[in-house]
């Protein structure tokens, strides 16, 4: 890599980084120290190829997603963390602020499996399309759809806190554009 291209890839990672990482976060579940393993992996392959890459963010936000893919498909047991008590869950306020919804959100994808996480992340964080959460993911636009229902519902089960602050685990069907609601 020359000097331009060493400037061009900084200039890169200083501009786009806090949202790849927000990304990386949702992606693993809300495990910050995940996340930057998980984006520096990803940074790291680009660097290597960066002369050779059009659209550099969405190079990127791919290697994030396959490697997170990657991670579940792991045959050894996962760590997990135990612990006696269950979160406390955030008292429902009068006007729920963004704030207390990533909280509670966060929480919430932590507590699904991380494929369940990642295709959520894809189809409502990243806005992308069915069909193209089943090419990242290498799977059939069916199994994207099977797992978008299992996991909401899942997501109302675990946390039912969400219901009250509107969030994607609320009740409310998602935004997706074959839904349009009957009127009555």
């Amino acid at each position: 890599m020359n000097a331009e291209e060493q400037e061009s890839f900084r200039d890169f990672v200083e501009t786009r980084s806090s949202a790849l990482l927000k990304t990386a976060v949702l992606l693993s579940g809300g495990d910050r120290h995940a996340a930057e393993d998980l984006l520096q992996n990803a940074l790291v392959k680009v660097a290597g190829r960066w002369q050779r890459i059009d659209e550099p963010e969405a190079y990127v936000r791919r290697i994030l997603y396959r490697q997170q893919v990657s991670r579940w498909r792991l045959k050894w047991p996962r760590r997990e963390l135990a612990v006696a008590e269950p979160p406390e869950s955030p008292a429902a306020a009068d006007g729920a602020s963004a704030a207390e919804l990533r909280i509670v959100m966060r929480g919430a994808l932590a507590r699904l499996t991380a494929r369940q996480r990642t295709v959520l992340v894809l189809r409502y964080f990243e806005d992308l399309p069915e069909g193209e959460v089943a090419a990242l993911l290498g799977c059939s636009v069916g199994t994207v759809r099977s797992t978008t229902h299992r996991s909401l519902a899942r997501l109302r089960d675990l946390a039912p806190e969400l219901a009250q602050l509107g969030g994607p685990g609320s009740g409310t069907r998602p935004a997706s554009p074959d839904y349009s609601p009957v009127e009555a």
